[in-house]
């Protein structure tokens, strides 16, 4: 019986590990490598001996980004692929500009929990939890608040100030993954049918069918 307990406890230490965002590292670090053809779960390491400081380095998230768009929104990115001493090391960081009533949509990061500082504006934010309850947990952020999304549910961020503004986020995964709900849904490629899509939505074919071509 105890032997049978032990090897229960090892196979769920050893599973709790392999179902992780990101997989811990087992060296000092692992730059990536972007010229490897080699395709594997991440980003093939670089050879350390070749390393360098500029490997770790990562220069403008002091620039605001393009918000001139529909959503009034940009997201600049740093992840393994920007910096690549970022692989193996499970968190990434992005800086978020708004225009005055600029949206951050409804949309997941598969891989990561994101916490998102402002820097700058008033902006309500919010994240739906999972079926069945659907329930939204939102709040109005000031400067210097922080709040905390929760890995793979869908969230949201929106400036309801009249000034630009913007916040930093960090992420718990070395690529987080970005799936924006209104395009995976009306924007797929081939386009999910109009007929699914206006059933799951309770809508029209026709308003479907002018949704796709707005986004």
């Amino acid at each position: 019986m105890a032997t049978r307990f032990l090897l229960l406890a090892l196979f769920a230490l050893v599973f709790s590990q392999a179902i992780a965002s990101d997989p811990s590292p087992l060296q000092d670090f692992c730059v990536a490598d972007k010229n490897s053809p080699v395709f594997v779960n991440g980003l093939i390491c670089k050879n350390p001996n070749f390393t360098t400081p500029e490997d770790f380095f990562f220069k403008g998230l002091d620039q605001p980004g393009n918000t001139m768009n529909k959503l009034g929104f940009n997201a600049n990115l740093v992840n393994a692929m920007a910096l690549p001493g970022l692989n193996t090391l499970g968190i990434s960081i992005a800086r978020l500009d708004f225009a005055p009533y600029g949206l951050n949509p409804p949309h997941t990061h598969p891989r990561a929990t994101e916490v998102f500082t402002v820097v700058e504006g008033t902006f309500y934010v919010g994240f739906v939890t999972s079926n069945p309850d659907n329930k939204l947990f939102s709040k109005v952020l000031n400067k210097g608040d922080v709040f905390v999304f929760p890995e793979g549910l869908i969230h949201f961020q929106y400036n309801i100030g009249k000034t630009s503004g913007f916040g930093i986020s960090g992420l718990s995964s070395q690529n987080p993954g970005l799936i924006t709900i209104a395009n995976a849904v009306f924007k797929s490629n081939p386009p999910i049918s109009d007929d699914i899509l206006a059933k799951a939505f309770q809508l029209d074919k026709k308003i479907v069918d002018w949704i796709q071509t707005q986004i």
